[in-house]
């Protein structure tokens, strides 16, 4: 477990960001940076005391140097997440996931930082049909969204490879958990559920419902960014981050409903642009290098959800 280091966290006062400070922040001095677009200070209302906050965009080169200075370990969590917005709006995505990207990995060179951790996304696999999806496949991007992801990992291997600067690719499947968005049209599947179901709607499901998605628990997840700044053999690799367990759509509807104990009826809606069909990830390299295991069943993970959820309606 890291201690004692300075601790930067892009994007830390959003979903997982603000969850990572927490876990980091009662023995490491942490900074967050944000932009505050789609994180909140409330995130980090429980530590607000124990973190320092810059509010400041990966884009403004300004802005990164003064929350980097000085830092040990670098976790970009920042990013435009939206596989919708960034179809609505490749630009903005390719300057938030890539050109901020490369401004945050410039500067950490600068700072001789110890590790970057880098969190990205199992949308660089798309939607070919082996499966579980590992590491050496070659990716096939389906949006600008999974092509930003695929950029900002190469510029980590660059600066791996060409300037030392000891990187860490994490590929995270459908994160979830509090502190997911549900308010916005951009909201995850999860969150967008729970609340059209507080809310006596329907929840509105792209397609017919039998695509497939591997959850995993935002607690999980931290836990493996966590390791992934520890472990020495991790500088380089990239490694999935996942449950290895997938669920439809409908699926997951279905566990929704047992736990709200009722049937939940679904509004169809047209497929959208650029999601994938099926996905799911061989979690072997996260085991053998980071000795990670995911511990949240999906269940507990989303009678969780819910309960944050409910105390926010």
């Amino acid at each position: 477990m890291t201690e004692g280091k300075k601790v930067l966290i892009t994007g830390g006062a959003g979903f997982i960001g603000s969850h990572l400070a927490e876990k980091l922040c009662s023995d490491n001095d942490v900074v967050v940076l944000d932009n505050l677009d789609t994180g909140s200070r409330d995130n980090l209302s429980a530590i607000k005391e124990d973190v320092s906050f810059v509010e400041g965009d990966i884009r403004d080169g300004e802005a990164v140097k003064d929350a980097l200075r000085e830092a040990d370990l670098v976790f970009h969590c920042a990013a435009q997440i939206s596989v919708e917005r960034s179809v609505e709006n490749p630009a903005e995505t390719n300057q938030i996931n890539v050109e901020g990207t490369l401004r945050v990995l410039d500067q950490c060179r600068k700072e001789d930082v110890e590790r970057f951790v880098f969190v990205s996304s199992s949308s660089v696999y798309g939607s070919g049909p082996e499966l579980p999806k590992r590491e050496d496949m070659q990716p096939n991007p389906e949006s600008p969204y999974a092509e930003s992801k695929i950029k900002g990992e190469q510029h980590c291997r660059q600066f791996n490879d060409l300037h030392g600067l000891p990187c860490v690719i994490l590929r995270c499947f459908n994160v979830y958990g509090s502190r997911q968005q549900a308010s916005s049209p951009y909201a995850s599947v999860i969150p967008r559920f729970i609340s059209a179901i507080l809310r006596d709607q329907k929840p509105i499901v792209f397609g017919d419902g039998e695509q497939t998605r591997d959850f995993i628990f935002v607690d999980d997840v931290v836990d493996a960014l966590s390791r992934a700044a520890d472990v020495k053999n991790a500088r380089g690799e990239t490694i999935n981050i996942a449950s290895a367990r997938p669920i439809s759509i409908l699926g997951l509807l279905e566990v929704l409903g047992e736990i709200f104990n009722r049937e939940i009826e679904p509004e169809f809606r047209d497929e959208r642009p650029g999601d994938v069909r099926h996905s799911v990830a061989d979690v072997s390299k996260a085991k053998d290098i980071l000795g990670f295991s995911p511990r949240v069943e999906l269940a507990d993970g989303l009678r969780r959800t819910v309960d944050h959820l409910r105390a926010l309606s």
